[in-house]
């Protein structure tokens, strides 16, 4: 029987919702665009037309997909992160809601350095670095990231949203101390990998079987790269700039202690709308 998209849309947000999804409504919107060729807005415009079966058979197959463990955002090959759209494949982490948490403490700092450069350590699909340019248009932004994949990610990303004369990505390993041509920088961001190792095959399938877990694995006990970063990279900051991480739960401490044993001071934690402690940031001091 023949289907409106409307009526396609209300059918896949209702199997998603039977199937404890909390984010229905936007993946089943985000699945029947994909799936369809249409834009949000087309959607609306047609909901009440009828979709060929060609489509909401390739809609259906979409649903399963996700349904099996496959995230949308690799599914269609795009996400959403601080109003920007961007590309996603398999080779970057899917960006997330907490992680605005750390691109919205960064940026209200940047807003009040003037002219400065920032550089978003360990960038995946570059989604925190990109924001702050797009935010704080004072900022020049480097993306630094070690997989030559998701630079090429990056690199799309800085194209499309219209960044390229501000945003540069470069091929830095962040567990090695920096070359000194690459310069200062007034705010470093870092979402880095934290998960311990041996936590990694208990993480949910659509996290463990589908995104990179180079971008994962932190080492043994899922601090390796809070070590690298804050002792070797400390230099790469202009005295009194600030360097900012994401963390996982349980870690902020750590995290905190690892900084102020390397001079950072002034040294806060914030917490993500789930109420956990997400984001550690400090100030480096300019003597240790």
């Amino acid at each position: 029987m023949a289907i409106t998209y409307n009526n396609l849309y209300l059918d896949i947000r209702r199997q998603l919702r039977s199937s404890g999804i909390a984010a229905s409504t936007l993946e089943a919107r985000e699945l029947v665009c994909f799936g369809t060729g249409k834009t949000r807005e087309e959607l609306t415009r047609d909901g009440s037309l009828y979709a060929s079966p060609e489509l909401e058979q390739r809609v259906r197959e979409l649903v399963e997909r996700h349904l099996a463990g496959e995230p949308v955002a690799y599914l269609i090959g795009e996400w959403e992160f601080y109003g920007l759209p961007l590309d996603i494949s398999a080779d970057v982490l899917i960006p997330r809601p907490d992680t605005e948490v750390l691109a919205r403490e960064a940026i209200d700092y940047l807003k009040t350095q003037g002219e400065c450069r920032v550089l978003d350590l360990c960038a995946g699909s570059g989604c925190i670095g990109l924001a702050v340019a797009a935010q704080v248009p004072d900022t020049r932004v480097v993306l630094g990231e070690y997989s030559d994949a998701a630079l090429k990610i990056c690199r799309q990303n800085i194209r499309r949203n219209g960044l390229s004369g501000r945003v540069v990505p470069i091929q830095v390993d962040a567990r090695e101390k920096p070359e000194r041509t690459l310069g200062e920088f007034r705010c470093i961001v870092s979402n880095p990998p934290y998960i311990p190792r041996q936590d990694i095959a208990g993480l949910d399938a659509s996290v463990r079987d589908y995104e990179p877990h180079l971008a994962l694995d932190g080492g043994e006990d899922g601090l390796d790269f809070y070590r690298a970063i804050s002792e070797k990279w400390r230099d790469a900051l202009t005295p009194g700039g600030r360097l900012y991480f994401e963390v996982g739960a349980g870690q902020a401490d750590d995290v905190l202690r690892l900084m102020r044993t390397q001079g950072f001071g002034d040294i806060q934690i914030v917490k993500d709308l789930g109420g956990i402690p997400r984001v550690v940031f400090g100030t480096l001091c300019t003597e240790i």
